[in-house]
């Protein structure tokens, strides 16, 4: 359900964008108000470009989200005001907490509504240290500070 969620929201933040770009084009003049006009094939066109947003935002979601560990020793607890500290610096605050596992999102309203609201970082004890789940292009960064403050600092 949750894929199905982030799909649909990719195709409508698409969806949007191709109308505000279309729209600024047609209205400065650069290109005709008349659709068929406008695109080759008319209404046509238009239905073969919503095939293709659709078809990319199912496809969006399965290689822009993962999972990446973090080695660790010791116990998951002695690690949680790092993880807290580290994720701080990130520029993501803890929203919830249970079993040992953290939910975060990120701290700006802005920042959340341009990612549409799928910002959350999930931080998973496993055995050997943590697992880190959520935005790809957002894991490299949380999972290299995280690493750095539980493996590399004198706490």
């Amino acid at each position: 359900m949750k894929y199905l969620r982030r799909a649909l929201k990719y195709f409508l933040q698409i969806c949007i964008l191709f109308v505000l770009i279309i729209g600024a084009l047609m209205l400065t003049g650069m290109v005709s108000k008349d659709v068929a006009v406008a695109f080759q094939k008319g209404w046509t066109s238009i239905g073969y470009i919503a095939a293709i947003f659709l078809v990319m935002s199912f496809a969006y979601p399965f290689f822009g989200y993962g999972k990446r560990r973090i080695r660790a020793a010791g116990e998951p607890a002695e690690h949680r005001q790092s993880i807290l500290d580290a994720m701080d610096v990130r520029g993501y605050k803890l929203v919830s907490e249970k079993e040992g596992e953290y939910r975060f999102c990120l701290k700006s309203p802005v920042a959340r509504l341009f990612r549409l609201f799928e910002d959350a970082v999930t931080i998973t004890p496993v055995l050997g240290g943590f697992e880190a789940e959520g935005l790809i292009r957002d894991l490299a960064r949380v999972v290299a500070s995280i690493d750095h403050k539980i493996n590399y600092n004198d706490n």
